[in-house]
């Protein structure tokens, strides 16, 4: 128990721990609240959270309130209001000491025990599993964050320091904290706009998860500092000239990436440090948002662009509130550089995303900006609300909104819709209205219409065409991106599944029954799913429609005396028959069956190892396309026809496939690519290149096997110097 007398000693002796005063001093001062009442508050949450853990160790020999106050002083950096720097100070205090959250609201109001309880994990329950813990306690914590953004916010602070300090936990502890940091924290802090916060954690969670890797890219950072510095000062000294002829005073400054991103293009261009060229950005901050379109002006003029690495986030901000001008021009030595052009309250937003934007008014409500920036977060757990308790379930779903990049669209009224990369026209009817896509029957992007599997881009005008006859198909699964659409087109999927189980199981109750004049039976037959553990009749028929009971079973538990047999099933001979009756086509096997009359869809040729779908054609068998074809049929009615299939080749099979190559343009480029492919023993059929902006973009046909033999190409051809990217393109 907290020694009341503790609490009035600074009032006493006039003097704060040293500790508290450096806290205090970097507190920002709320309007609407006077500078002693917001110390006072703070000293009581201090002394309460010192009392309380008072004798607690963390695992590296400190007193555990370090941890406690670490927290707090990172909230106040990121200039949160009192309320929640005395939450972050009390975030532990009721999992891990005898305080409990009515205590917490008792002495500091219920705004800060709800910021208290948001944070503390689940206690009192019992979980069948470590997985169902952690979905338990994201849900928990993802609950109190649509209440109050506040929540997520102490957890970022609390979580990074954790990591920080993560060395001195048993291997396995830091392994598990480093992956869920890495699929949840990281994520979630991208879409929340909180760019510092997320490359930190990414760092320590390579720190943690490639020791080795992490220590010697930090060693060859460090060695290539004079250089890195020397080429900063080549590139902003002439754009700090330029700016001053134009009166323009902007802060400029150079940075290089973080350490997981650099070794992450390192790992998939399979380059080495000294051949990623795009390792350092140059940051542009200037006054106004006038300002920042004149520098690009002023920047364009001085360095060549590169027109395709262009993106204005400042006319379009992402949903996490981020704005920024990017650019990427060719520099010094001929190196790509990227440029990000921002004003001052931009750049504070990009640092520490939406906690930047927290303006704690008098009536202690959030501004509507805040609000308007977290709709995604409120429909997501709305969503998860309505998901079964299964915490695999819960966890994908979390991990598929949690996306990284996005893009712009709009509705025929002009009205601005963002997504995520690689959305299609189901995404976007969804994202409208849920019944819009369910009944989604076709689009027009741009006036034009297009397949439902179409990838959208940006600034692409889409429409979205409805029946109420139509409905959702297993195939839509195969292209969808967004969880509510997924989410939305599984529930129903399910129910109409549940439904036709429900009127199979009647027929096949009746008609069994008929068969062995046995009909007077039917409503007892039916009345009796309580003998066989369902609650209801309908869970009974939907059971047997399904095929997880037999009626077989059910009659000889209900008239267990009675030898009147059913009829058995036919034999796999029939089957066979099927089998050898039907065209022959090699390659493909569907639901099991060989030797079927099927082609390949020419507009996109799937090859073995891609995930496939068949579309049955009127009179041409069925037709074999990539999942994501845009060709594929999808409009009308015509889902329905979708079937799954599978490859069965052999080695020698040969299957064309067309690569896009991305490089810097120079001499002996294009035969060093050929030569590559061709050592391979890979026979090239067409090649064709175009040169613009001194980038090169190279479309080879090429014959392979399987996946992984163009794998394998792709990988080599990436190693070449100057090289930016390699991706495999519809023919």
């Amino acid at each position: 128990m907290q020694n009341p007398l503790t609490k009035f000693v600074p009032h006493l002796v006039g003097e704060y721990p040293r500790k508290f005063l450096n806290l205090f001093e970097s507190v920002s001062i709320i309007k609407g609240f006077e500078k002693d009442e917001i110390r006072d508050l703070l000293w009581q949450a201090y002394e309460f959270s010192s009392t309380h853990h008072e004798g607690q160790k963390r695992k590296s020999g400190e007193p555990y309130f370090s941890h406690c106050l670490a927290v707090a002083n990172t909230l106040a950096l990121w200039k949160m209001d009192h309320f929640t720097i005395a939450g972050g100070m009390l975030h532990d205090t009721v999992e891990d000491t005898d305080a409990s959250i009515n205590d917490i609201k008792a002495l500091f109001g219920k705004d800060v025990a709800d910021l208290v309880d948001g944070v503390t994990k689940l206690g009192g329950i019992r979980f069948s599993s470590r997985e169902e813990k952690q979905a338990g306690n994201f849900m928990k914590m993802l609950l109190s964050v649509a209440k109050d953004l506040r929540v997520i916010i102490i957890k970022f602070a609390d979580r990074l320091h954790n990591m920080k300090t993560i060395k001195h936990l048993p291997r396995i502890k830091r392994h598990r904290i480093a992956i869920e940091t890495r699929d949840v924290y990281v994520p979630l802090a991208n879409r929340l706009g909180m760019a510092k916060v997320k490359a930190e954690l990414e760092d320590l969670v390579f720190q943690t998860l490639n020791p080795k890797a992490y220590s010697d890219l930090e060693s060859k950072i460090k060695s290539n500092r004079r250089a890195r510095e020397r080429y900063i000062s080549d590139i902003t000294k002439p754009i700090i000239d330029e700016l001053s002829k134009y009166n323009l005073d902007a802060s400029i400054y150079g940075r290089v990436k973080s350490y997981s991103s650099i070794y992450g293009k390192m790992v998939k261009r399979g380059k080495s440090f000294n051949e990623i060229y795009d390792n350092l950005a140059v940051r542009v901050i200037v006054d106004k948002i006038e300002d920042c379109y004149l520098t690009l002006g002023v920047l364009h003029q001085k360095f060549k662009p590169v027109q395709d690495r262009f993106k204005d986030f400042i006319a379009t901000p992402k949903t996490n509130a981020y704005q920024s001008i990017h650019t990427t021009v060719i520099g010094p030595e001929g190196k790509l550089v990227e440029i990000q052009i921002r004003t001052r309250e931009m750049e504070e937003t990009a640092e520490i995303g939406i906690a930047a934007h927290w303006q704690y008014k008098n009536d202690g409500v959030a501004s509507k900006s805040i609000d308007d920036h977290i709709k995604w977060l409120r429909d997501l757990v709305e969503i998860l609300q309505g998901e079964s308790s299964d915490p695999r379930e819960f966890m994908n779903l979390l991990k598929i909104d949690l996306f990284n990049d996005e893009i712009f669209v709009f509705t025929p009224n002009g009205d601005l819709v963002q997504l995520p990369v690689d959305s299609t026209p189901i995404d976007f009817a969804f994202n409208v209205h849920t019944e819009v896509g369910l009944h989604c029957i076709g689009a027009k992007v741009d006036h034009k219409v297009v397949p439902l599997n179409t990838i959208l881009k940006n600034g692409d005008n889409v429409e979205i065409l409805t029946s109420k006859s139509q409905n959702p198909s297993y195939g839509w699964l195969k292209f969808v991106v967004t969880s509510k659409a997924r989410n939305n087109i599984n529930r129903f999927l399910q129910k109409t599944t549940r439904d036709e189980s429900i009127v199979l199981g009647k027929q096949l109750v009746e008609k069994t029954l008929r068969r062995l004049k046995r009909k007077s039976m039917i409503n007892e037959l039916i009345e009796s799913y309580f003998k066989f553990g369902y609650n209801n009749s309908d869970s009974f028929l939907e059971a047997i429609g399904s095929g997880s009971i037999a009626i077989r079973d059910v009659l000889n538990k209900i008239s267990p005396n009675d030898k009147n047999s059913i009829e058995e099933e036919p034999s796999d001979g029939e089957s066979s028959f099927l089998d050898f009756a039907r065209g022959r086509s090699k390659g493909i096997k569907i639901q099991g069956i060989k030797n079927l009359m099927v082609s390949f869809g020419k507009c996109c040729n799937p090859i073995p190892g891609d995930e496939m779908i068949g579309f049955i054609t009127r009179g041409r068998g069925v037709t074999v396309h990539h999942s994501t074809c845009k060709s594929l049929p999808l409009l009308n009615e015509e889902s329905d026809r979708l079937i799954p299939v599978e490859w069965d080749v052999g080695r020698s099979d040969i299957f064309n496939v067309r690569l896009k190559v991305e490089s810097i343009d120079r001499k002996g480029m294009l035969r060093e690519i050929t030569e590559v492919i061709s050592s391979s023993n890979i026979n090239i059929t067409s090649v064709d290149m175009k040169v613009k902006d001194a980038l090169s973009t190279a479309f080879f046909i090429i014959q392979i096997n399987n996946i992984k033999q163009l794998d394998r190409i792709i990988k080599k051809v990436i190693k070449i110097p100057g090289v930016d990217n390699v991706e495999r393109t519809g023919i």
